[in-house]
This record gives structure tokens, C-alpha cells and sequence, in this order.
């Protein structure tokens, strides 16, 4: 007997359609927010790995000069050098011209001797130059610290924060990225106590501190700037937290010669 085989009709119903259309809609927004996401964490790494070879290259420019006379008051010549960098390619440098000093009178009566410094400008029109360098070789980290910081200046080099002059009795403070790779101050919340951290000033003279103190903070405590040091000579690290939510705190002490 010839059997016949009749299959059951499914009705799509107007709730079927409505569902299969809206997971097509949800398909095609998380492939959107994929790709979205995916394209800004590839540009975030590229601009810090531009910051970055940005910054190691004008590290490597960097001369200071040995035959000054290291006191306490410096001046800078009238005229220096601008550089502008290009924001599209910060890793590009531009001479563009030279600028009088008028506004430096607080660290011309910090500096007593001639120094030939380049100063720099974002594209934004932030003008910069390097203060110090300050290198950390138990986490290979070595930067120009810049004059002054501000978010976009944060993203090129760790910058002065607060505090003392460079190698000078009081607290130097120095602030810095934690981007979690090995770039910056990523490295800073793995520092011990005993490990050393070298600063080069403007004269050429290098001072050697030791880590004695590592802690976490809110982030408006601001405490760890304090310049009561008991004439000694300090220098303060700060980045963030891996998580970024907290300051890590990092303080080392001249090693007296």
C-alpha cells in the first residue's frame, strides 16, 4: 500500500516575522559596535605608539650641558627655538620660528647660567620644552619630563606636576600615563622599595633616588606633593591604577654621595 507522506505546514505568523526581523536588527548593530570598538582601540594603540616613538625621539635629541655651574637660579636665553608638531603626524616635527622668553621670568630666576633650550607647540598651540630626563632601569623606562602638564602634553611625555626644581631640597613632582603595556609610567606600579630612579637636570647633573614608599590614593588627595621633606631631596612619581580609578604613588629619596 502506497503510503503518502504529508508534511506539517508551518504558518509564519506576523509575531514570527516581527521576531526575525528584529534579530536581524540586532545582528547587524553588534556587528556595527564590533567594528566601531575594534577601529577605536586600533587608532588608541596607534596614537600612543606614535606619542611614544614621538617622545623617545626628541629624548634622544635631548642635550644638556655639562659645563654649567649647577646653583640654584638659572636663566634661558631670550630666543628659542619652535616646534610644531603635526597633528595628523605628531611623530613630525616642523621648525617654524623663535619666540622671546618674556613669560619664563619665574624659571629665569632659576637658572643662572646661558642654556640653549628648544621649545616645542602642539598644534593647539601648547608650548612646551623638556625640564629634566628621568630614567628607571629596573622597569626600562626613560622620558623627557616636560615643563608643565596638561592632558594633551600627558600624551606626549610624563610631565613636572608640583614642587622643587629638578635635583633641588623638596618634592619633584612628575606625573605620567599608565597605558598597561610597557610604555610610560605603566611599569611604575611594579617598583619596590630600594629600586632606582635616576634624574637628570638641565646642567647634566644626574642624582640617583631610592624608592622608599609606594601607596594609593583617591584622586584628589594631593597630599604626596607636599614639599615638607625635611630639607631633603625628593622626587614623587604618579600614574594611575591599572584600573584607573586611584593614583599610585611612588616616592624615592637622593641617595646622599
Amino acid at each position: 500500500m502506497n503510503q503518502i507522506l504529508i508534511s506539517e505546514k508551518v504558518y509564519v505568523t506576523p509575531e514570527l516575522k516581527r521576531k526575525k526581523r528584529m534579530y536581524k536588527i540586532d545582528f547587524f548593530i553588534s556587528v556595527f559596535l564590533v567594528f566601531i570598538l575594534s577601529s577605536y582601540y586600533i587608532y588608541a594603540e596607534y596614537d600612543k605608539n606614535k606619542n611614544e616613538a614621538m617622545s623617545q625621539e626628541v629624548l634622544s635629541s635631548l642635550s644638556f650641558n655639562s659645563d654649567l655651574v649647577d646653583d640654584t637660579t638659572i636663566k634661558f636665553e631670550d630666543n628659542a627655538t619652535i616646534v610644531i608638531l603635526n597633528e595628523e603626524d605628531t611623530a613630525q616635527v616642523i621648525i617654524s620660528s623663535t619666540i622671546p622668553e618674556e613669560n619664563d621670568s619665574e624659571l629665569q630666576q632659576q637658572i643662572s647660567e646661558n642654556i640653549q633650550r628648544n621649545t616645542y607647540r602642539t598644534e593647539s598651540g601648547e608650548e612646551y620644552y623638556y625640564l629634566a630626563k628621568i630614567k628607571i632601569p629596573s622597569i626600562n623606562c626613560e622620558y623627557g619630563i616636560i615643563n608643565t602638564w596638561s592632558n594633551e602634553l600627558l600624551k606626549i611625555s610624563p610631565c613636572y606636576y608640583w614642587g622643587a626644581q629638578p635635583n633641588k631640597p623638596g618634592n619633584f613632582c612628575v606625573v605620567g600615563h599608565n597605558y598597561r603595556n610597557n610604555k610610560f609610567f605603566s611599569k611604575v606600579p611594579d617598583l619596590s622599595n630600594g629600586d632606582i630612579v635616576e634624574i637628570t637636570d638641565l646642567t647634566n647633573k644626574t642624582v640617583q633616588y631610592s624608592v622608599y614608599d609606594k601607596y594609593i590614593v583617591d584622586p584628589n588627595d594631593t597630599a604626596c606633593t607636599t614639599q615638607n621633606t625635611n630639607g631633603n631631596t625628593e622626587i614623587t612619581i604618579i600614574t594611575c591604577t591599572n584600573n584607573g580609578e586611584n593614583r599610585v604613588i611612588v616616592k624615592a629619596r637622593a641617595i646622599e654621595g
